[in-house]
């Protein structure tokens, strides 16, 4: 296990978890390492965090951020609504979270978001 979670395709080692399945291990991953995370794998990070959702909310919440970044970060103007949507499944995932460890608690990274990107008002 510590030899997938070392991959360096974050990514690869992620599916090789959920696909194991180890979900302990996939959700682990994603706190370690959620700097690597890139969020324009969408097809990928979204059913990633459904799975992860139940048992696992803090590592959701990193797959969820990953993409609300990327999009945001980017600019990518048509999925601002699947952003907005994931912002939402964030603060709802917030709720069940008791402590964020070194994950950015939810309030805070609400108000580093607006103001970063405040000025988009398409999300």
């Amino acid at each position: 296990m510590a030899h997938a979670a070392a991959h360096p395709d974050v990514l690869a080692a992620l599916a090789f978890f959920l696909n194991w399945p180890s979900v302990g291990h996939a959700a682990r991953l994603l706190i370690d390492r959620q700097d690597e995370v890139d969020g324009d794998h969408y097809e990928f990070l979204a059913p990633a965090a459904k799975t992860l959702a139940e048992k696992h909310p803090l590592a959701a919440t990193v797959a969820l951020r990953a993409m609300i970044d990327f999009t945001l970060t980017e600019g990518r103007q048509k999925r601002y609504g699947n952003a907005a949507q994931h912002l939402a499944s964030c603060a709802d995932l917030a709720g069940r979270i008791e402590d964020f460890g070194p994950v950015e608690p939810h309030p805070y990274y609400v108000v580093r978001l607006k103001a970063k990107h405040g000025k988009k008002t398409g999300f």
